[in-house]
């Protein structure tokens, strides 16, 4: 078993708590996951189990991690330059009379064992291959712990499929942290949620041992238990306090009033005053045995302002020869695609398919227009942000106080801190990065929204609020995405991308 007793993690420079006395132990055959929003110090702490030096001399961490001997595999976020550039068979780097075990362990992967010799490079690979084949490289060293750190990223929905039944089939134990909300609610039996509340002031850790939608709704049910108790406890206490200022200022008006002449009443009356001041204090106490209202970490309060546009309007009518590479290869047979103002389109398919391609082909022609206000939300958000801006600049440009001043209370609304709003948006985690996105919609008002994988940064807790704001959204929404979730709840169409073209799937 891997043991963690009373881990607390903190930032070298500021001193800021990222985990604060967490305690909990991984056993072999437990699936468990760890939640909390971006920056709680979900990869920190992976790092922290696998290699305490990981973590380096940006966080220091009190509390101890019992190992037990075993055979830990971690798999990191993302690889790194350096990874991506080298080919397939080097990354493995396996010698030639081992090369069995590598296209053994592809094959049971669902992949072409063929692909463990080739020479291409980590980064032309798509997503889904990226993952399985890192997934082989770990697995060649016999594993019987694993930490994954965002294994959801960038794959396809069929890879999501086969990961679930990887991670529910592995003979070990499995830490991991995802924002696929639909992978959590299949694999994970058990949940370590990392919050940081009072303005991200304290850490809080909870440890649960129970599947992950039955730790949100008994969350829930306590919560609005809590809440409802204190608001009761509050409210007679207030009843309580209310009587007793009467009977104070009644006394106290009764002793500025009685004559001096009633030395005897005088007397009675400084003896009641004692008792009442008494029970004033006795009253007072009683307020810190109160339940207090639930404290939970602020999610996202924000809306996007209400548009419409004709619903019949016609956005999109294209008749495209195919999606092709850079190099030229083909990537899709020739297809069609018209889209109306009134719809929400979801693109999905297999990662390498073309759908970003295909998305950025529409964003292109429809920001031409000057009859709507298209945004188009990209992968990769430092194709809109420059690095060395501020939040605040990228949301008013102008510079103006009013914009600033507007900006900046969006900001808060996405629990910006006043640190990360004045810092450079290439500090930013991705789910900042993201909320910068929603901020800048809410903001602008946009009618037509472009979004590639719009949720792939949102923590699971977070992704419910942007389905909601998307769903509820009155104009076009066109994007790309493997969310299960937000395919079923956002969509009005689905289309599925593959090498025969574009076709429309059937709702359920």
């Amino acid at each position: 078993m891997i043991q963690l007793n009373d881990i607390s993690i903190f930032m070298t420079v500021s001193g800021r708590r990222l985990v604060g006395g967490l305690s909990f132990t991984l056993n072999r055959g437990d699936r468990t996951v760890i939640i909390g929003e971006e920056g709680n110090g979900k990869s920190t702490l992976l790092k922290l189990i696998y290699d305490p030096e990981l973590i380096g001399g940006a966080f220091e961490y009190t509390g101890s991690v019992t190992r037990g001997g075993h055979r830990i595999g971690y798999l990191k976020q993302e690889l790194g330059d350096g990874e991506n550039a080298v080919g397939i068979k080097e990354f493995l780097s396996l010698p030639e009379e081992e090369s069995w075990r590598a296209e053994a362990l592809a094959a049971e992967l669902g992949l072409d064992p063929a692909i463990t010799r080739e020479t291409r490079a980590m980064g032309s690979l798509s997503g889904g291959e990226r993952v399985k084949l890192r997934m082989v490289k770990l697995l060649l060293d016999e594993p019987d712990m694993l930490l994954l750190d965002e294994p959801t990223n960038d794959i396809d929905i069929e890879t999501l499929e086969w990961l679930e039944g990887f991670i529910n089939s592995f003979d070990g134990g499995v830490l991991f942290v995802s924002h696929d909300e639909t992978l959590i609610e299949n694999t994970a039996k058990a949940v370590v949620h990392l919050e940081h509340v009072h303005h991200k002031k304290v850490a809080r850790c909870t440890y649960a041992a129970v599947p992950y939608r039955e730790y949100i709704s008994s969350r829930e049910r306590a919560m609005e238990h809590q809440a409802q108790v204190s608001a009761f406890e509050h409210a007679e206490q207030r009843k309580k306090e209310e009587r007793w200022r009467e009977i104070y200022e009644k006394v106290d008006r009764d002793q500025r009033n009685i004559s001096r002449g009633d030395p005897s009443g005088g007397r009675l009356l400084k003896k009641k005053m004692h008792a009442v001041m008494s029970q004033g204090r006795r009253i007072e106490k009683e307020r810190e045995s109160l339940t207090e209202a639930p404290v939970t970490e602020l999610q996202i309060f924000i809306d996007l302002p209400p548009v419409s546009l004709p619903q019949r309007k016609e956005l999109v009518s294209m008749r495209e020869e195919g999606l092709f590479t850079a190099d030229g290869r083909r990537l899709t047979a020739p297809f069609e695609l018209t889209v109306t103002a009134a719809e929400h389109v979801v693109i999905t398919g297999r990662n390498g398919t073309g759908k970003t391609t295909l998305l950025k082909k529409i964003a292109g022609s429809l920001e031409k227009r000057s009859d709507i206000r298209p945004f188009y939300m990209p992968q990769n958000y430092l194709d809109l942000l420059e690095g060395d801006m501020t939040p605040a600049e990228f949301l008013a440009p102008s510079g103006e106080k009013d914009a600033v001043t507007r900006a900046r209370t969006y900001l808060g609304s996405v629990r910006f801190t006043k640190d990360e709003q004045e810092s450079p948006v290439e500090r930013l985690s991705g789910g900042q990065k993201a909320k910068l996105m929603f901020v800048k919609m809410a903001l602008e008002g946009y009618n037509v929204l472009l979004l590639d994988e719009p949720t792939r940064n949102f923590s699971p807790l977070s992704t419910p609020v942007i389905r909601r704001l998307l769903k509820e959204f009155g104009g076009c929404i066109i994007a790309v995405s493997h969310d299960r979730k937000f395919i079923n709840e956002v969509a009005t169409r689905v289309l599925e991308l593959d090498e025969s073209g574009l076709r429309e799937l059937r709702r359920e």
